[in-house]
């Protein structure tokens, strides 16, 4: 590990400006952390929004080390910040290098990679000594292809390692990926005063409404071919089928806004739909655990983001062999099925996401060592299908019945006694 992080001059070889969303991304980690915490952001210019965003989630147990791009920004750097008045400028410092920083629970660097993966790999062991104990470090890099040089194949190879979580902000200019990297691991217990993550991958439209970036790339090609055959076939209306057809496929993938329950009891849907059974079980897939299982059907027309029952860290992802029976029907515990494993306060839990006969798609977005707040998003299943919530058999109680109707996110269905 070097002794001192290569500073942002001899990284890039292209500038790549941090937008406004761009920046939201690289301190969501910081926004949805309800604990007392440390943050350090380097390599920022006065001016910048990831300043902003910064302060913007700074809460009153939280304190931050700011580190200039160059050492010649650090007296305006320091007239900015105590700009935003007295409550910002007792939390916030400014010095010229890092290694008078104190150790980060978040480190978010403020510059994007465009170097070589030489360069990248040579800032995250720089930065690294300066994080406690599971610690994120939070960093973007151009999403262009061929325009990073290496940086880009470096970060993704430490993400595969040690990512919790990358986001690409396409309305950026131009595009960057941002990467969350935990190299060391959280505290179940942390994952409880987490709220849901802020994810490019939920486009909003209004307020309450958002739709998922598949959405918006399924109605886009069919409005593509919509066009393509306009101008294929001038006289023809064939055209108007995959126009017709863009607004239902975008209906199908949105994603509400979700009040999640403060009770720290409750367990949540999983995704919407009818409850098909509430029973103890043991799953060979899982050991010889006895769980409580509530199995949730999803029909085409109900919301397909899945979101966490539960707060916990992901100790585990498989993906499970089978069939594409109908998700309704018994015999679709042996499809195709998704597992994701959270350890939590009170035990493992488990949720499945299982294809149905039309659904042949799973998406997961938690990798292994991420935390996840009670009701996040983390994944989707493309039409009609199934999820699994498997809980410990003797440490929670079922407060749904077969029949009943859940919103993923906001339905308790179990209570942990």
């Amino acid at each position: 590990m070097s002794d001192t992080p290569v500073p942002a001059t001899s990284v890039l070889r292209t500038r790549v400006d941090i937008g406004e969303r761009a920046a939201r991304t690289l301190t969501a980690e910081l926004a949805r952390d309800n604990a007392a915490k440390h943050v350090l952001l380097v390599e920022v210019a006065p001016g910048s929004v990831v300043v902003d965003a910064a302060i913007d989630a700074l809460l009153p147990g939280d304190t931050m080390t700011v580190v200039p791009a160059s050492a010649d920004q650090t007296a305006q750097l320091r007239a900015e910040i105590a700009g935003h008045g007295p409550w910002v400028d007792e939390r916030v410092r400014v010095t010229e290098t890092v290694s008078a920083a104190d150790p980060a629970d978040l480190l978010i660097v403020g510059t994007v990679r465009t170097g070589s993966g030489e360069q990248a790999r040579a800032t995250i062991d720089g930065y690294g000594k300066y994080l406690a104990e599971g610690a994120v470090l939070s960093v973007a890099v151009a999403a262009l292809p061929g325009g990073t040089s290496g940086a880009a194949a470096e970060l993704d190879r430490q993400a595969a390692l040690f990512g919790v979580g990358s986001d690409l902000v396409l309305r950026n200019v131009p595009p960057v990926r941002v990467h969350r990297l935990r190299f060391t691991p959280a505290s179940v217990d942390r994952a409880a005063k987490l709220g849901p993550a802020f994810r490019t991958s939920s486009v909003p439209l209004t307020r309450g409404m958002h739709i998922d970036s598949s959405g918006v790339a399924a109605a886009g090609i069919a409005l593509g071919l919509a066009a393509a055959t306009r101008l294929a076939r001038p006289k023809s209306r064939l055209w108007l089928l995959p126009a017709l057809a863009a607004g239902p496929v975008a209906a199908f993938f949105r994603d509400p806004q979700r009040d999640v329950p403060e009770d720290p009891t409750a367990v949540v849907a999983a995704s919407d739909g009818r409850v098909l059974s509430v029973e103890r079980v043991h799953d060979e897939r899982l050991g010889a655990t006895e769980f409580l299982r509530i199995a949730v059907f999803l029909s085409v027309l109900d919301v397909h983001v899945n979101r966490s029952p539960v707060a916990g860290r992901v100790v585990d992802h498989f993906v499970t062999d089978g069939g594409f029976a109908a998700a309704m029907k018994p015999a679709a515990e042996h499809n195709v099925a998704a597992y994701t494993v959270l350890e939590t306060a009170h035990g493992r839990v488990v949720v499945a996401q299982r294809t149905g006969m039309v659904a042949r798609r799973i998406v997961h977005r938690a990798p292994v060592g991420s935390l996840l707040a009670k009701g996040e998003r983390f994944g989707l299943i493309r039409f009609g299908s199934r999820t699994d919530v498997y809980l410990p058999a003797d440490a929670a109680e079922a407060l749904v019945g077969p029949g009943d109707r859940v919103a993923g996110g906001s339905s308790v269905i179990a209570r942990w006694r």
